[in-house]
Formats: structure tokens, sequence, C-alpha cells
């Protein structure tokens, strides 16, 4: 009798072993928070990060839509932090022009960037960018 079933004359495809304990895995929010903003870095590949993290892409980009829906925090990884914003008072009175009294004075560094109302914000992301990096 001649058995068939095997068939030795051509090479196998891809095979992929796993080792280990086949459960569901629990990430704790930072891990979730870690792995998205690796997966957000430049040059990243997104099935790679996946793959790194024995997760699928899919499972990653439903990560990442959460973040952007703001149900999942980004870690701080590059020391940004909020600083407070000092308007005038209802009491007080605004000195000088009033119009100026609309703007936003950031002070970077030692430079000083003014905002006024309508300011595209990619623009305003882009000179903030730059200023930060020439200090």
């Amino acid at each position: 009798m001649v058995d068939d079933i095997f068939d030795n004359s051509r090479p196998f495809g891809r095979v992929e072993v796993r080792t280990g304990v086949g459960r569901r895995r629990r990430w704790t929010e930072e891990q979730k928070g870690r792995i998205v903003a690796e997966s957000y870095r430049a040059g990243a590949v997104v099935s790679e990060v996946a793959r790194r993290y024995e997760i699928s892409p899919q499972h990653l980009f439903a990560w990442r839509k959460a973040t952007r829906g703001g149900l999942l925090v980004l870690p701080n990884e590059e020391g940004l932090t909020f600083v407070p914003i000092v308007t005038p008072g209802y009491n007080s009175t605004a000195v000088g022009n009033p119009q100026e009294s609309r703007l936003i004075r950031i002070e970077i560094a030692g430079a000083v960037v003014h905002a006024g109302p309508g300011v595209d914000l990619i623009f305003l992301t882009d000179v903030l960018r730059a200023v930060k990096a020439a200090a």
C-alpha cells in the first residue's frame, strides 16, 4: 500500500512554533501606551511593532484608535509638561491695546511667541518645535 498523504518532494512554507502558555495576556494601560508610542515613532512599521510584542496588527490599530479617541494615554517620553497659563482676572484691566489682550504669549527658553485668535495650529506647532529645537 502506498501512502501519498505526505508529499516530501516540495519544501514546506513558513512554519511558526509558539511556546508558552496559550492564554490571554493582560496589558496595563502603561504598557499599551508605550507600545502605541513605539508604533508612532518615525520609521516604525506597525506590523513589526505588533510582531515584537506578539500581538496582531489589528489589535495594535485598535489601541491606536483608542489613543486618538482619548481612551488611552501615551507616555510622556519627551519630558513635556504642562505650564500654567496666566490670564488677567475679570476685575483687572488689560493694559495696552485691547487686541493685544487676546494674544497668547508663549515663552520657551527665553524666546517669546505671540499667537492670536484664529492662528493656524499646524503653523504654530511648527514654530514652537523650531524654537524648542533651537534652544
